[in-house]
């Protein structure tokens, strides 16, 4: 079974449907016009569900129009993709923090590097400046990278990827880190 991808946003995209620079998203969450129920947290970022933002601007106290060009050029992107509806049961999705985690390696920039040289799966996504992918694309793609590596073995981690699908993993990547003052109150 090949598993749909969901329609989702990054702070950039959510931004460019609404004609707002994308620390203005920050701002709405900051204010709690805007919250994560309908992100998942990928790498430390929150990327919303593509049905929830095309609503988003009539939910607020002050409506916002829903740049239209710009929904269709992100579902065209998209596709073939799914109008999710909820984060509940989303197929697990990765970025570069958790690939890294899935794969037991030492560094983010040692996958970094293969990324941009083109030796790792392409991306299912590539949202906000940044890959992501679902983690089947990973799990089959896994041979076909290991085939092309010379000294990284590219072993999938069991507990990881366990982890991964049963909606329990905490590790890097899972939450998102205070930064600024907030960092610095910790």
């Amino acid at each position: 079974m090949v598993a749909k991808k969901p329609f989702l946003v990054g702070r950039q995209e959510f931004a460019a449907l609404y004609g707002v620079q994308p620390t203005q998203v920050t701002q709405w969450v900051a204010r709690g016009v805007l919250d994560y129920d309908c992100a998942v947290i990928v790498s430390g970022s929150p990327y919303w569900l593509l049905s929830f933002v095309r609503g988003f601007g009539q939910m607020t106290p002050r409506p916002k129009a829903l740049n239209e060009t710009e929904l269709q050029r992100l579902v065209a992107e998209q596709e073939p993709g799914e109008w999710a509806r909820s984060v509940e049961g989303l197929h697990p999705l990765l970025g570069l923090q958790e690939a890294t985690a899935l794969f037991g390696l030492s560094s983010q920039q040692n996958l970094s590097a293969v990324v941009r040289q083109g030796r790792f799966a392409p991306a299912d996504y590539q949202l906000s400046g940044s890959p992501l992918w679902l983690l089947d694309t990973l799990i089959k793609a896994a041979p076909e990278i290991q085939a092309r590596s010379r000294t990284v073995v590219w072993a999938v981690v069991p507990q990881v990827e366990a982890a991964l699908r049963q909606g329990r993993y905490h590790g890097p990547g899972s939450v998102i880190a205070p930064r600024g003052r907030a960092a610095n109150a910790i």
